[in-house]
């Protein structure tokens, strides 16, 4: 029975985002126009850290389309939920508060997903990256994975901020933490400054691990990029999970 729910919550909260254009088109395009800009026509095959700037920026577009996807869709969508009463709705229902949580992050994923594949085929053709299969398959895992940390700092944002606020709060948040952390031009061009900074930054870290799966990380230990997304992802659910309490004690308390 529970399995049962927690499918068709997926299924219902997928059909909802695809029937969405105002989350899935600007989630599926912004990273593929910013790549075709800065990726292919301004860098194309230029060499930048090792490899090409159409490899180099598939990895780092490819971060910042992923964690887009997260925030956006863990994120905004859960504030409006809360904003139209439609969570109240959903705790006086049989189904399991699991089951919410679930749809929202397979949802996310599922998009995150999308992207990877959209940029892979663009960059592939269009921009001719070429890369061994396990390649591939390392820098489609290392984005996808990667979303687990925005998703949840997108839940935090969507039971801690207002429905009004919370898409001004995420690019607040998201736009200026992807420059700094390099998404959108390769770190090592950047001012000492902002390097300095981004390692700071968990999509920093994100992105190292794509670059890695292309040959193009600055070097270091992977499991040192890894347990700071772990830390991150700890952090957002423990947010999360406050602004989840409030919520209920403003409902009920």
């Amino acid at each position: 029975m529970m399995r049962t729910i927690v499918v068709r919550e997926v299924w219902f909260e997928i059909l909802k985002a695809v029937r969405m254009p105002a989350y899935a088109v600007p989630t599926l395009a912004f990273p593929l126009v910013f790549y075709v800009i800065f990726g292919l026509v301004l860098g194309g095959g230029r060499p930048t850290g090792g490899t090409t700037m159409a490899t180099y920026m598939l990895a780092t577009y490819g971060t910042f389309g992923v964690i887009g996807a997260a925030l956006f869709g863990c994120g905004v969508s859960v504030a409006v939920e809360r904003g139209q009463g439609w969570l109240i709705l959903k705790r006086a229902s049989p189904m399991p508060p699991l089951a919410y949580l679930v749809a929202k992050l397979a949802m996310a994923v599922l998009f995150a997903v999308l992207v990877v594949l959209t940029l892979g085929a663009v960059g592939a053709t269009i921009g001719r990256v070429e890369l061994a299969p396990q390649a591939w398959a390392g820098l489609a895992i290392a984005l996808v994975a990667g979303a687990l940390p925005a998703c949840a700092f997108g839940l935090a944002i969507g039971y801690l901020a207002g429905p009004n606020s919370a898409v001004p709060i995420v690019n607040l948040i998201y736009l200026p933490v992807a420059f700094l952390s390099g998404l959108w031009l390769p770190i090592h061009i950047l001012p000492r400054a902002v390097q300095a900074i981004a390692v700071w930054m968990p999509p920093y870290h994100h992105a190292q691990l794509a670059l890695a799966a292309v040959g193009a990380d600055r070097g270091g230990p992977l499991w040192a990029h890894v347990a700071v997304l772990a830390g991150a992802t700890g952090l957002g659910v423990a947010a999360a999970w406050i602004g989840y309490l409030r919520d209920e004690g403003r409902t009920h308390g």
